[in-house]
């Protein structure tokens, strides 16, 4: 039995409530209650350290525990610095600091989203007197580290995590439990369409709406794309369209099926290997094989061809789809009792400027299917 835990702005939200318990009490909590609104339950979080900066300004520091859930952001610590504050109409001003990315498509606003912004507030404001006001700033300091590790930067965040998500529990992605979960979506959807669309994460299924594909035929993968291929050449589907951002679906060229980086990795690799079959010289393969992460070889290949005229980068990323679709196939192949007709699969990847990069050859034969 998976064990759940918490999302990100669950212990934001509970180390603002232990800086604003000091600056009324000067008494540092251990546990910190935070009402979760979604779903309607109250969560205890332990609480790390507590210190008064000032008589106006608090520090509170919490750690985070997603449960069972592959993240990247286990036991990271989550600072809320809260200060008194006397102007403005607002009683609660959100900020965020180092480590909490900004929004490139709206103004650079803080990534702290819908929710988390409505937790902040809601507990909050039941703390503070009438006419009290305060400013609190959220601080993830290993945030611009992990954030490279992630794909934010595709969806426009940049220079940190985000405070994303729509549930104070935090849904073990990887785990069986969740793989439960997201087969029973694919199961009905299969029961009424032949063509689906395979998306990671909720990211790659707004995009895909964007572009005009039922949301219908979406499904969410989260990590577990080998055996939902799987799952859905049994349950009769003949078409599946895999819809990623580069940096993630490039993993099946090289036959990863299960795409947390906790478990496989590769993408250099992949990425280098390509480039070799393509032709690039060995200075170029180096290059593209030390990039930090899988935008800096992208970024890479488009300055080289910028710079002398060439179409690498189209000839790389329309290798690595077409790899896409053979090892997905031959994935499903392995896996299948049927000996033929199995499920056709197609792959689009899109860069951190949520442009599409490539096209398969069997992607544009579902895409006019599906748009």
């Amino acid at each position: 039995m998976s064990r759940s835990g918490y999302t990100l702005p669950v212990f934001a939200c509970a180390a603002a409530v232990a800086a604003l318990h000091w600056l009324h009490n000067r008494q540092s909590l251990t546990l910190a209650s935070v009402d979760l609104i979604e779903p309607a339950q109250i969560a205890e979080i332990p609480i790390e350290q507590v210190a008064g900066l000032s008589d106006s300004t608090a520090l509170a520091i919490a750690r985070s525990d997603p449960g069972d859930n592959l993240d990247l952001t286990k036991n990271t610590p989550i600072w809320a610095l809260v200060e008194w504050r006397e102007q403005g109409d607002d009683a609660v001003i959100i900020k965020g600091g180092e480590g909490i990315g900004r929004q490139l498509n709206a103004d650079d606003k803080p990534a702290i989203y819908a929710y988390a912004q409505r937790l902040l507030q809601e507990n909050l404001q039941r703390m503070l007197a009438p006419r009290e006001k305060i400013t609190v700033t959220i601080i993830l300091p290993e945030g611009r580290s992990l954030a490279v590790r992630t794909s934010n930067s595709a969806f426009g965040v940049v220079e940190g995590l985000s405070l994303l998500g729509t549930t104070g529990i935090s849904q073990p992605l990887s785990t069986p439990d969740q793989l439960a979960v997201f087969r029973a979506e694919l199961q009905n959807k299969a029961s009424r369409f032949e063509s689906l669309i395979f998306c990671i994460g909720e990211n790659g299924l707004d995009l895909a709406r964007k572009l005009g594909i039922n949301p219908e035929q979406l499904v969410k993968t989260a990590n577990w794309l080998g055996p939902m291929l799987v799952e859905a050449d049994v349950l009769g589907v003949k078409e599946i369209l895999l819809f990623g951002y580069h940096g993630k679906l490039m993993k099946l060229a090289g036959g990863i099926f299960h795409t947390h980086h906790y478990l496989a990795d590769g993408r250099r690799e992949i990425l280098a290997a390509h480039c070799a079959i393509a032709g690039l010289k060995l200075p170029d393969i180096q290059a593209v094989f030390n990039s930090a992460t899988a935008e800096a070889a992208l970024t890479y290949l488009k300055s080289l061809d910028a710079a002398t005229g060439s179409d690498w980068v189209n000839q790389v990323y329309s290798a690595i789809a077409e790899t896409i679709d053979v090892r997905s196939q031959e994935y499903i192949q392995s896996h299948s009792q049927k000996g033929t007709g199995t499920t056709v699969c197609g792959s689009i990847l899109f860069d951190r400027d949520r442009k599409i990069i490539v096209k398969s050859k069997t992607a544009r034969l579902l895409m006019g299917k599906l748009c």
